[in-house]
């Protein structure tokens, strides 16, 4: 076996990152967001932030499979291209700015804008904006930095889906796209700039599999008649992994 692969195995925390990590894939499979959210929080505690970032967007690949399928049919393909177009455009200074930013104050971010995602999704809080061409590319240029800096590609664009009209089913297809294509249009970002290392890779296809199993549990309990419910649900977990990922709880 390949000097990096058990090295990946030997990971500190490894037992809790893949508990974490198919939770998470059972969020997004049900909520159709909140992946790193809950991933995040509890990755940093164990992994350099870029480590984890990287190792996350390797292993949220298994979505391309077991949940994008069936939400392709579902979008406006030009409206969420834009968002990823754009997204994508932006996340390098993101991934340059997590690169030279100190890992302590990475950890910071990272935990609260899960606690300020949170807080505006239980709150209700929406982007007040007309969806426009022009206010998709906004959208998607903040999402894309603070998702290369922080791992969390979905906060900013969820708050703006569901300030929509779309439908349910459609809101939440739309951010499951976003979510996984910009996923992997990271990796190529990571890999200039030095963050997509062997060590992260490996890990990444370690947890691929929980999270891919985890997003085929959640699709499949998921009920849209108790929408409310599993929602409820998603930001109660997501709160649990942001309590946990304080940096007060350890040394880092």
């Amino acid at each position: 076996m390949p000097d990096v692969v058990l090295a990946a195995l030997e990971t500190a925390g490894l037992g809790w990152l893949i508990v974490t990590t198919m939770i998470a894939g059972a969020v997004y499979g049900f909520a159709g967001f909140g992946a790193a959210l809950v991933a995040m929080p509890v990755a940093v505690i164990f992994l350099p932030p870029a480590v984890a970032i990287a190792a996350f967007a390797v292993s949220s690949l298994s979505s391309v499979v077991t949940i994008l399928p069936k939400a392709l049919p579902l979008v406006n393909r030009r409206a969420v291209g834009i968002l990823i177009a754009t997204a994508t455009l932006s996340a390098s200074l993101g991934i340059w700015v997590l690169r030279v930013a100190d890992v302590t104050a990475i950890r910071w971010a990272v935990v609260t804008i899960c606690a300020a995602t949170l807080l505006a999704l239980m709150a209700g809080w929406r982007f007040s904006v007309v969806p426009s061409t022009r206010t998709r590319a906004a959208i998607g240029l903040a999402t894309g930095f603070v998702g290369g800096v922080s791992g969390l590609m979905g906060p900013i664009m969820v708050l703006f889906q569901l300030a929509g009209r779309d439908s349910i089913a459609t809101t939440r297809a739309t951010t499951v796209v976003f979510l996984t294509v910009t996923s992997l249009s990271l990796l190529p970002l990571m890999y200039a700039q030095g963050i997509l290392t062997a060590q992260a890779v490996a890990l990444g296809l370690v947890l691929m599999i929980p999270y891919g199993a985890g997003t085929l549990i959640g699709q499949a309990v998921f009920r849209p008649d108790r929408e409310r419910v599993f929602r409820a649900t998603a930001y109660a977990i997501i709160a649990l992994a942001t309590l946990l990922g304080l940096p007060v709880w350890t040394n880092a």
